[in-house]
């Protein structure tokens, strides 16, 4: 897992690796390599630096397909932190995860999934709400922290970092880095996926970021999120 995301061979560094269209709110943000690496590289400095994380410590990820949840999946794996994912579809459900039933060293969190009555949250030292709406949260709660302020804290250009075993856990159930790599890598095979392909993601249809994520990138493919989509699909994409 690198720090900064990978730029397709077949695309221009300044057109969109990731791009997220919301037709409710109008919001259009574009992001390229180097752009989405700047945010990667912001929050691996948060969790590494701000909450003092090393590798191996745990944090739980409760956020929809997303170009913010990009940046904190692929900033918390760079620094080698284990992460757990759990889609909004789950809630309610008992965790079966090892460890589900401890705190987590961080935690990140949608104001929506905070407000849920259904959500069961799991304990965390460090808590960030991380909205999908353009700039800061309306409201932060007590003990919790807007993610888009804190994060702007850090420096956009990685720091030195210790180099990430293949062989360490990436997720709680044992799954090394070295198998979600190769893991992807299949899925993007099964998709057909090739360098400079566009893929169209409806976040509500596939929230696991193995798919909407980590595929793509391993295949050196762009993605474009699509949320509450109510008008056509941007051209030359192909649905997920």
């Amino acid at each position: 897992m690198a720090t900064h995301a990978p730029a397709p061979a077949s695309v221009a560094t300044d057109e969109p690796l990731l791009s997220y269209l919301d037709d409710a709110t109008g919001e259009r943000t574009d992001l390229t390599a180097s752009q989405l690496g700047a945010w990667v590289a912001r929050s691996a400095g948060l969790l590494r630096d701000g909450c003092g994380l090393r590798p191996g410590d745990r944090v739980a990820v409760l956020l929809p397909p997303h170009w913010r949840t990009a940046a904190v999946l692929l900033g918390a794996w760079s620094v080698g932190l284990t992460v757990s994912f759990r889609p909004r579809a789950l809630a309610g459900l008992p965790a079966l995860e090892p460890g589900a039933d401890r705190p987590f060293d961080a935690v990140f969190v949608t104001p929506e999934r905070l407000d849920d009555w259904l959500e069961d949250l799991p304990e965390g030292t460090h808590r960030y709400l991380v909205g999908v709406r353009p700039g800061p949260a309306d409201e932060v709660p007590p003990g919790w922290l807007d993610w888009s302020t804190e994060v702007l804290r850090h420096p956009a250009d990685p720091p030195d970092y210790t180099a990430v075993d293949p062989a360490d856990p990436a997720t709680p159930d044992g799954t090394s880095f070295g198998a979600w790599r190769r893991l992807a890598a299949e899925i993007a095979a099964q998709l057909d996926l090739r360098p400079g392909d566009r893929l169209l993601v409806d976040p509500v249809e596939h929230e696991q970021p193995l798919k909407w994520l980590l595929a793509p990138l391993a295949a050196r493919a762009t993605l474009v999120i699509h949320a509450n989509p109510t008008h056509p699909a941007p051209p030359h994409t192909r649905r997920l």
